[in-house]
């Protein structure tokens, strides 16, 4: 009996650290039509005992059109990292933070990531509020395949590092999704087309407002278009992945280039023996084994 008691008391006091325990709710926000707001998210703003914005100018708007008075701070770019500490103390006293991004689920693509990892390493629980998300949102309203997807986002400003991007997707074979703002539209496109050559696109803007418009087109085309019609409103770029069939022909044509006998060195002189040269070079070229081999001997 004493020991059931003293197990419950532990158990007690366990709870009780358990409920002074703060915790971070990512709460995804509308990305243009307020009915997007999940009511999960509206009863967590109004409990929590601080909302985290990133822009409060913008936020106060959605807050006051819902009636949410609970006190709200700023996190945004410039501050996560001073801020993130404070919200993390914050979170360690006990109290819940609801972090809400100018729209859209925090975390993705702006600074909420580096607020969860930090909570991680506090050992502060961190829970995420489903809602709209704008990559998401175009890729299901593309038309192209959504089994398999990559998401860069922006591409970054800096020269070098964009390019390196752009390089990396120029071989991707999965659909793309990249974030772009209206005024920078014609410059990505440019560079799409540069890289990427003539894929299948479509570019949603206005999601889920009175306007939204998904334009399925090509690169050379949207280009075209947007050159002479200026974009209005954010865009989600959705953009076909290369086909592995012009991958092939593109590695084909690319061995039908060199000689039998260069292919051959290619693998020799990585280590590889010639039997398993000659088998891969024969793959390459599409060929027997046998042809290459013969082809080597009239050599």
């Amino acid at each position: 009996m004493a020991g059931d008691r003293n197990l419950e008391r532990q158990k007690t006091a366990a709870d009780r650290e358990a409920d002074m325990a703060g915790k971070l709710y990512l709460c995804a926000t509308p990305i243009g039509n307020l009915e997007d707001m999940t009511l999960r998210v509206l009863r967590t703003l109004q409990e929590a005992d601080l909302i985290a914005a990133e822009d409060t100018r913008n936020s106060i708007k959605l807050l006051n059109h819902f009636d949410i008075k609970t006190p709200m701070t700023s996190y945004h770019e410039y501050n996560k990292i001073e801020k993130g500490k404070d919200l993390i103390r914050q979170m360690q006293s006990g109290k819940t933070v609801a972090l809400i991004t100018d729209a859209g689920t925090p975390g993705i693509s702006d600074p909420g990531e580096e607020l969860v990892r930090m909570c991680y390493e506090a050992g502060v629980e961190v829970t995420s509020l489903p809602g709209a998300c704008a990559c998401v949102t175009a890729l299901t309203l593309s038309g192209l395949p959504t089994r398999r997807f990559c998401f860069e986002a922006f591409l970054p400003t800096e020269k070098k590092e964009r390019q390196e991007i752009l390089k990396e997707l120029e071989t991707e074979t999965r659909t793309i999704i990249l974030y772009e703002a209206p005024h920078r539209l014609v410059r990505t496109l440019e560079e799409l087309a540069e890289f990427l050559g003539e894929r299948g696109i479509s570019v949603c803007r206005e999601l889920t407002k009175k306007h939204e418009t998904v334009f399925q087109t090509t690169v050379a085309e949207a280009l075209e278009y947007y050159r002479e019609h200026a974009p209005k409103g954010e865009c989600v770029l959705v953009i076909e992945g290369k086909s592995r069939d012009a991958i092939r022909a593109e590695e084909q044509k690319k061995w039908e280039e060199l000689s039998v006998k260069e292919h051959m060195e290619h693998y020799l002189s990585q280590g590889i023996d010639k039997k398993e040269a000659m088998k891969l070079v024969a793959k390459d070229r599409g060929v027997s084994k046998r042809d290459i081999y013969q082809e080597l001997l009239e050599k």
